[in-house]
């Protein structure tokens, strides 16, 4: 095991930094020991001496002006010493004294507080964190691998202008913060790339950057070439989806494709594509990606949430993406969980929904077929005032942080006033980071309450019913499986069995179902606002269809 010495030097008598690094050092294997506050250069040389340490610490937190004739002696003495060449020499210090020790030139690294756990941990693991010139890896799955115990960290980032989207990619990469820049394409962008004279040129920029070119796409990646190297990844597109990946894979080698599975066409007006027409393209770009190995991602939970479906139908559709995604021969499936959706939603109940999730979806693992967890906050739930809007980022990812999760999508503060900017950014990444560091350190278990459990296993057995319900409407055996059939599910969707309040009036929907909030969880209602249980709801539809 290799061995780390540790010591406060000069006068200096604070103690607890170095104590905490020693104590993050046993976590990673290294055998350590302590001189103690205020220990002379020459004590320092001759336990040096006799523990022959691979890394010597020393800490050093008083004034600046003091320290120069400490360093110079701790270099004369023991750093300069031919014999001793070969050690890790560490200082921890406030940023002022490192500004000094820098100079001289003597350490191979400084921490001054400044630094997360993460980057600790990365250098005690020997990931080289702060070697010069070392990219993080360029793929989903090993930057993951990479990272851990920490999640990896995404965030979305489009500015109206293309400029200021490739100056904006360049500062965050610059300040590391960030492993994923997810851009976000204006409308035009995503509706009408390949047909552009159908563009309204008043909506450029209207929710994002106005790309018009692959060229464009290759600029933003390019401008992410610097820093820490984050990955970059895009949306599907809403038309023409199959070409607009091959546009992302060969412009911003897109680390894993986001496509819906019900969505993007004429339920939310994204597009004109018909309902089960778009299904089937959907299902094409999963295929796509799957013979080239790219992780997939489908969108379509949370839509359901987002327009007040109940608890149950947004369970099940996770359940139904998944299955596509695995059927079309995904090996990745990236799992997104979007919690506070609807933001009415109670933590314990968001958290009992998303369990179920989970247990439903990695109900299909196999040796073909894995997810990765991603969480992340939802956007309707930040409040306008910027003070209590940090609070909600950071409780949700307290929430978040519950599933373990392999990614965090990081939704930054601002957004409920402003599209982010860079620095926008860097400091709602800084708050979450924060929090993740917390909860690592220890945390309770929210998955053990009995609320929580309760509301878990009935969500299962609803989200059961509705799976089957819609595996009858195709018993007759003549679409094939009917979770993966566009015909089948353009039918569930008809018939009410997948349905949203925010439906209504949608002519491929049926748009009839009313749901509110009872104890934090969202369910469907009759008209005198009494709960249904999901069978009655069920069984009314049926008949109301097949009749």
């Amino acid at each position: 095991m290799k061995k780390i010495l540790g010591a406060c030097i000069g006068s200096c008598i604070h103690v607890a930094g170095i104590l905490n690094f020693l104590k993050l050092s046993e976590k990673h294997g290294y055998n350590t020991m302590f001189l103690g506050s205020a220990c002379k250069i020459d004590c320092l040389k001759q336990e040096i001496d006799e523990y022959d340490p691979d890394i010597v610490a020393v800490s050093y937190r008083l004034s600046p002006e003091s320290v120069m004739p400490v360093l110079m002696e701790l270099k004369k003495k023991i750093i300069d010493e031919p014999y001793l060449s070969k050690k890790v020499f560490i200082l921890g210090s406030t940023k002022p004294v490192a500004d000094v020790a820098k100079k001289l030139g003597i350490f191979d690294v400084i921490f001054t507080g400044e630094e997360s756990v993460e980057e600790i941990e990365k250098f005690l693991g020997k990931k080289k964190v702060f070697a010069k010139g070392r990219i993080p890896p360029q793929n989903v799955l090993e930057r993951i691998k990479y990272n851990k115990p920490f999640p990896v960290i995404r965030h979305h980032f489009g500015r109206p202008s293309l400029d200021e989207t490739v100056k904006g990619i360049k500062e965050i990469s610059l300040s590391e913060v960030l492993d994923v820049i997810s851009i976000g394409p204006d409308q035009n962008t995503q509706e009408f790339f390949f047909n552009q004279d159908e563009m309204d040129p008043g909506q450029d920029g209207a929710g994002g950057v106005p790309l018009r070119s692959e060229k464009d796409f290759k600029n933003l990646y390019l401008a992410s070439r610097t820093g820490n190297y984050p990955l970059m990844r895009c949306y599907s597109g809403t038309n023409d989806i199959l070409k607009m990946a091959k546009v992302l894979l060969e412009n911003i080698n897109n680390a894993w494709c986001a496509v819906p599975l019900c969505w993007y066409n004429e339920l939310d007006n994204r597009s004109e594509r018909e309902l089960e027409q778009s299904i089937a393209e959907n299902q094409a770009v999963m295929k796509w990606h799957a013979a080239r190995n790219v992780p997939v991602e489908v969108n379509e939970s949370h839509h359901w949430s987002l327009r007040y479906s109940p608890d149950s139908v947004a369970v099940a559709a996770a359940y139904i993406a998944a299955y596509n995604a695995k059927i079309m021969g995904v090996k990745t499936y990236i799992s997104q969980y979007m919690f506070n959706t609807p933001s009415e939603t109670s933590f314990s109940m968001d958290l009992a929904k998303m369990l179920a999730k989970i247990e439903l979806i990695e109900s299909l693992h196999d040796n073909n077929f894995t997810t990765i967890r991603q969480t992340r906050a939802g956007l309707y739930s930040y409040p306008a005032d910027l003070d209590k809007s940090k609070g909600q980022l950071a409780s949700s990812t307290f929430l978040q942080m519950q599933l373990n999760p392999d990614i965090i999508h990081v939704v930054a503060y601002c957004e409920a006033d402003h599209a982010a900017r860079p620095e926008d950014i860097i400091a709602s990444v800084k708050i979450a980071r924060k929090v993740i560091e917390n909860c690592l350190y220890g945390c309770p278990d929210m998955k053990e309450d009995k609320t929580v459990k309760d509301r878990k296993a009935e969500l299962i057995t609803d989200a059961k019913l509705i799976i089957d319900k819609i595996k009858m409407l195709g018993r007759d055996g003549k679409t094939g499986d009917p979770l993966v059939s566009p015909a089948i599910i353009s039918k569930a969707i008809r018939s009410g069995i997948l349905d949203a309040p925010h439906l209504f009036g949608v002519r491929a929907a049926k748009g009839t179902i009313r749901t509110m909030f009872l104890n934090g969880k969202c369910v469907a209602v009759d008209e005198k606002c009494r709960p249904i249980p999901e069978k009655d709801r069920l069984d009314r539809i049926s008949e109301k269809f097949e009749n």
